[in-house]
């Protein structure tokens, strides 16, 4: 049976990052893998930033968003069907950061994916630099994403203070409390090393760390009514203002609350960047190829007074 691994983690944690640094492990060991991108919006900008890593050893599929939950699930099982039958060794499931988490064990044990699948690892990212105050809805998120993880890998710890890091695992454990969940995160179930130092030993760790099934309060929350994308088409700006733009929407409490801001923008002719930005940091980086798309992904945001950032944009 193929082995699934879901890497989770809220928005803007680092789960593409860890992805491409566990998934170049697998493919240095020999394994043949399958990356299964699930994006928020209808447009899926992961999957992109994946694409070097494309080649006999690994291939990228896609579930793009915009649309109900319930098709949003038929197409989820559909393509692991159709992946069911490419020969992989283990595929690499990273859901959105906006995910229930149950709707991958449930899928998972519907025929005839039961046949063909096992439930590998469940991996949570979270930013070690989290935000000590969220809303209600997102600390929900959060404690539903790292419930039932094997192993919480703490991204950006290099840039982080020890206190950030104690608050962070705190915070962690306060939102299980909220949500009515009985685990409690050890030190020892959570990963605060830099990424780049990681060493076989850690990824055999992360390979055969499982999953902990843990219970607690489904809330009756419509993600899709707080949480939203919003995409801007063919925008074309120096280099230096998107950056400046981009931070001033964090910045700005009438948009809301902007979790990521990512995509691509074609400079010099035939020439790529990619942008790929949280509260804390603006990455931008060439790129072999790219799509002409500026995602924002944020909690309760008002379209209109982003859209006054990006006024050349389409929409």
């Amino acid at each position: 049976m193929v082995k699934v691994d879901l890497i989770t983690g809220f928005l803007g944690s680092g789960k593409t990052t860890f992805i491409r640094t566990y998934a170049s492990w697998l493919i240095k060991q020999g394994y043949h893998i399958g990356i299964l991108e699930n994006d928020f919006g209808a447009v899926n900008v992961d999957m992109m930033l994946l694409q070097d890593l494309e080649g006999d050893r690994c291939e990228l599929e896609m579930v793009s968003g915009g649309c109900d939950r319930d098709c949003h699930r038929r197409r989820f099982k559909t393509k692991l069907i159709a992946m069911g039958m490419s020969g992989y060794d283990r595929v690499l499931v990273e859901p959105s950061g906006i995910f229930d988490v149950d709707e991958f064990f449930d899928v998972l044990h519907e025929e005839p994916l039961d046949r063909w699948y096992e439930i590998g690892n469940v991996l949570a990212v979270v930013d070690a630099k989290l935000e000590p105050k969220l809303s209600v809805e997102a600390d929900y998120l959060l404690a539903t994403e790292v419930a039932d993880a094997g192993i919480v890998l703490l991204s950006r710890t290099q840039e982080s203070s020890q206190e950030q890091i104690r608050e962070t695992k705190a915070h962690l454990n306060r939102a299980l409390e909220q949500v009515g969940c009985s685990r409690r995160l050890k030190d020892m179930e959570i990963l605060e090393k830099n990424w780049a130092e990681l060493s076989d030993g850690d990824f055999q760790q992360l390979l055969s760390c499982g999953y902990v099934p843990s219970d607690y309060e489904k809330a009756d929350m419509e993600e899709d009514q707080i949480f939203d994308s919003l995409f801007f088409m063919h925008l074309c700006l120096p280099v230096d203002e998107l950056k400046r733009r981009v931070e001033a929407v964090f910045r700005d409490p009438a948009c809301g609350s902007p979790f990521r801001i990512k995509g691509f923008m074609q400079v010099d002719g035939d020439g790529w960047i990619e942008l790929n930005a949280t509260r804390h940091e603006t990455v931008i980086r060439p790129i072999s190829r790219g799509q002409e798309i500026l995602i924002v992904i944020g909690e309760r945001l008002c379209k209109g007074a982003v859209k006054a950032y990006f006024p050349e944009a389409g929409v």
